[in-house]
């Protein structure tokens, strides 16, 4: 039997906003979907705007992908 609240242990609490940081947009704006889509597909080590796509950058964006799927 799985938790239904799974999702609040998935990332640490400090980590909270990494990903708004990262991009640079402020937490009161959501990130475009779009952008998220765009950057899991990119390779690492290229570009995606002025940001350079990273390992973590693209584990964050799609745990922001899975998370904005699991609301629907």
């Amino acid at each position: 039997m799985q938790k239904k609240k799974w999702i609040q242990h998935a990332s640490k609490p400090r980590k909270k906003g990494a990903l708004h940081r990262q991009l640079g947009i402020p937490i009161t704006q959501k990130i475009p979907i779009a952008k998220l889509r765009r950057i899991v597909k990119t390779p690492v080590g290229k570009k995606v705007g002025h940001h350079t796509v990273t390992r973590l950058l693209k584990q964050r964006s799609q745990f922001a992908l899975n998370v904005q799927q699991r609301r629907r």
